[in-house]
């Protein structure tokens, strides 16, 4: 089990969580029940904690390239195909280890250039053989909600229950190399180069968005470390009580399904809904308020939802630039400019 928090390292509500697991963990060693290997990095990005300028913390990204951090991370399979190439067998278990043999000497293998490229080495030695991997970040004002693999629905839902998920959107590829489509892309190219051969989806990676940047509390972070120790303890990981069965959560959704809803020209937003509130196709969700030409600070333009579904999120600095994602919708159904398409915010 790997779990890490803040690689968006200005995204805290994660490190909490694990402030508040982590003397439980370290208990349920004392008492030998744990039934894993736990890794757990609480700031898995001191360089992007480092990043502040005029008094704000930028730890979305690496100041020295532009790059997000939770962006453009390896393709594994390109790295290590020549090197499992004609050497999976019948055995399912033999080619996962042969897998993430080949994937640890590739780590081993590697010079880094920057300290950005020696920090993702690191992460993912720690996290490439782990049957778990949850990376726990947050949204900006948010419900609880999942990013994950679609294959890897619905094995977690008891993970979105747990949590409490408002939303499990599910992506092979969103079109951004986020650490959480590492592990499953890898299996499942080396699944389809290699038809025939038994290679699971071996590593159960999801993304966990605890709410906002703001909800960093004490009474948040213990409630969630309490949910997310009840799922370890459900699926054997700690030889635990888990508690009682949480109440189910939504299913697995196709993260097209989801509307990035953007703004064509600047000026501050007015909100008319709220989290959480199930908004119809044409519904106003907000007013864009002029702040140029002859209606200047008077004139408001609503912004209109493209889609059926519920509002899981909104940006809370309310003057936006052209172009920019004001919240997001999710939605049943997969919206034409969806497919294909990039489908992150940045």
């Amino acid at each position: 089990m790997h779990l890490q928090a803040a690689l968006h390292a200005d995204e805290h509500p994660g490190t909490m969580l694990l402030h508040h697991l982590l003397p439980m963990l370290r208990d349920a060693d004392e008492q030998g029940v744990l039934r894993a290997r736990f890794t757990v990095m609480p700031l898995v990005n001191p360089l992007g904690m480092a990043n502040r300028t005029l008094r704000h913390h930028v730890g979305r990204y690496d100041t020295n390239t532009g790059i997000n951090y939770n962006r453009r991370w390896p393709d594994l399979f390109a790295a290590i195909r020549s090197q499992i190439s004609g050497r999976l067998s019948e055995d399912e278990v033999f080619n996962v280890n042969l897998i993430r043999k080949a994937v640890a000497q590739w780590i081993d293998a590697q010079q880094p250039r920057s300290a950005a490229e020696q920090l993702r080495l690191i992460v993912l030695r720690e996290a490439h053989d782990a049957e778990f991997v949850l990376d726990l970040h947050c949204d900006d004002d948010s419900l609880i909600h999942i990013f994950t693999s679609p294959e890897l629905m619905p094995e977690l839902q008891d993970l979105a229950d747990w949590m409490g998920a408002a939303a499990t959107l599910t992506a092979a590829d969103s079109g951004g190399g986020s650490f959480d489509e590492v592990l499953p892309q890898l299996y499942r190219k080396v699944a389809q180069a290699n038809p025939g051969k038994p290679v699971p989806m071996a590593s159960a990676t999801a993304t966990l968005e605890y709410r906002g940047r703001a909800d960093v509390f004490d009474h948040f972070g213990a409630a969630d470390a309490r949910r997310l120790w009840g799922f370890l303890a459900g699926r054997n990981l700690i030889d635990a009580d888990p508690g009682a069965v949480p109440p189910a959560m939504p299913g697995g959704t196709p993260f097209e399904a989801t509307e990035i809803v953007r703004v064509d020209r600047p000026g501050l937003v007015a909100y008319r809904v709220e989290l959480g509130e199930r908004v119809s196709k044409g519904q106003p969700l907000a007013d864009l308020i002029a702040l140029d030409g002859p209606e200047a600070f008077m004139a408001r333009t609503p912004i209109l939802a493209g889609t059926d579904g519920f509002v899981l999120s909104r940006v809370s600095e309310k003057y936006v630039q052209r172009g920019g994602a004001i919240m997001k919708i999710v939605g049943t159904t997969p919206l034409p400019g969806r497919k294909g398409a990039y489908l992150l915010e940045d």
